[in-house]
């Protein structure tokens, strides 16, 4: 037996010590009291892809971000509630409205006369820089409240952008006259009141961007005939709207205006309205009486239940869209908007159930939209809408006319309904006839009862007379026998 040192050291040492037993001499590199390790196994990487410096020096990128934007969480600290946010959008909302008023003295400040125009300049822009500053270290907290530090920073470039060509706008309009200002797709959150200021503009376009209000200010455009502010965040418009006389056009649609002013009705110059895809729920009373000349008339994505009477007195209208609303029906003497021509009542779905009979007297009608309501039967004066040639009659619950003659196509419908209403006229009259020669019949009746009355008292009386004689009785025939 030869002990191997390496799996038995204690056996392998003893034998060393005796000669007899062990004719081989101990290995003299190995130490009983410190075995040799296992040669270490070498294994292949698991990623063999972490050696490729370009990822590596990704990861070390990543790594740094990571601890960047750890770094800027803590420093900003835990997430404000909101309250907080609340509270940092109005001082926000404030400091903007300030800054806006400071920058708006500033452009519309005198050039003393002793300075040089040039130098005027300088002084001005070294002045409105000194007060952009002020203001964005009064507002740098609230900013950080609102959306963070990063978000900040985006924000404030786009907003120094907007109001430097905002200012630029007001520069040009003060010194001359500006008739058309294109501010769309800017990300505007605030119109300065001095763009009341500029009176001789005719066209204004706000539309989108981000205007939450209009000021009163407004009312000072005295001239102004078109004004868009489509796609914004307005919730009203000012009352000082109704002071543009000279507005022809206004389009305020994809806002969230739940309720128009009433002087809006005093716009009497108006020809084209559109408050569509806004959250209103009715109309202005007077609207009609008052906007006499208005010839479009866009309501269509709101929630009107009901169209108030007078806009049967818009004797110009000749569009009106109300689609996608709650509308249950249409006033009586809709029929006096006799310049109508495009008229589109779909999508009011269970709330609109029929149709008035003065539809009828909507001579100029040519388009006409009825699907998607719970119509089940036309106006029997359907028929005389002689001039209408694109139809819609689809998604409703219809009986008259039925489905197989709508299928036809709008003429077959006016034709049915033309003859339907023929012997409804006919009907009528045959009506009108039997009533006159029953009441003739009742009246002969009636006069020759008078006649034998009169004839049967007429008698009675004359018998009466020859029996008992109203002469002086004659006592002998008093006297008893």
């Amino acid at each position: 037996m030869d002990p191997n040192p390496k799996t038995h050291p204690i056996l392998s040492y003893v034998m060393a010590r005796l000669p007899s037993l062990g004719p081989k001499p101990p290995d003299p590199s190995f130490d009983i009291e410190q075995p040799p390790q296992p040669p270490p196994q070498q294994q292949p990487p698991p990623l063999p892809q972490l050696t490729d410096p370009a990822l590596l020096s990704t990861m070390r990128r990543a790594v740094g971000d990571v601890a960047q934007t750890r770094s800027v969480l803590q420093t900003l600290g835990p997430r404000p509630d909101h309250e907080t946010v609340d509270t940092a959008k109005l001082k926000i909302s404030e400091i903007e409205s300030n800054l806006s008023k400071e920058l708006e003295d500033l452009v519309l400040s005198p050039r003393p006369s002793e300075i040089d125009r040039l130098e005027w300049r300088a002084h001005l822009a070294e002045k409105e820089k000194k007060i952009r500053e002020e203001a964005e270290k009064e507002r740098g907290f609230y900013k950080m409240a609102e959306r963070g530090e990063e978000k900040e920073e985006e924000v404030v470039v786009v907003e120094e952008e907007v109001s430097d060509e905002v200012v630029g706008v007001l520069r040009e309009g003060s010194g001359k006259g500006v008739e058309r200002v294109d501010l769309s797709n800017r990300r505007l959150r605030i119109l300065p009141e001095a763009f009341g200021r500029v009176v001789g503009l005719k066209v204004l376009i706000l539309s989108n961007n981000q205007l939450e209000f209009i000021p009163d200010s407004i009312a000072g455009l005295e001239i102004l005939e078109e004004l868009n502010l489509a796609s914004n965040l307005l919730g009203a418009l000012p009352d000082s709207i109704g002071l543009l006389q000279n507005l022809k056009i206004l389009d305020v649609s994809s806002n969230k205006i739940e309720i128009l002013p009433d002087t809006i009705c005093h716009c009497r110059s108006l020809l084209e309205l559109d408050v569509s895809f806004n959250r209103l729920t009715y109309l202005p009373t007077n609207i009609g009486y008052e906007m006499l000349n208005l010839q479009r008339l866009s309501i269509q994505l709101n929630k009107i239940c009901s169209l108030p009477t007078s806009i049967c007195e818009m004797r110009s209208l000749y569009y009106l869209d109300a689609h996608f609303n709650e509308l249950r029906g249409l006033p009586l003497a809709i029929g006096k908007l006799e310049n109508l021509e495009i008229l589109n009542l779909s999508s009011n779905f269970s709330d609109m159930k029929e149709l008035p009979e003065t539809f009828g007297d909507l001579m100029n009608l040519k388009e006409l939209d009825l699907s998607n309501n719970q119509i089940s039967a036309l106006p029997d004066t359907f028929g005389r809408l002689d001039n209408l040639t694109k139809l819609n009659l689809e998604q409703n619950p219809l009986v008259i006319p039925p489905a197989e003659v709508v299928n036809e196509g709008v003429e077959a419908v006016k034709t049915f309904m033309a003859k339907r209403w023929l012997d409804i006229l006919v009907e009528e009259e045959r009506k009108s006839m039997v009533e006159v020669q029953e009441q003739a019949q009742t009246g002969w009746l009636t006069r020759s009862t008078s006649w034998l009355k009169t004839y049967a008292s007429g008698v009675s009386e004359t018998v009466s007379g020859i029996l008992s004689p109203r002469g002086p009785r004659d006592p002998y025939l008093d006297q008893q026998l």
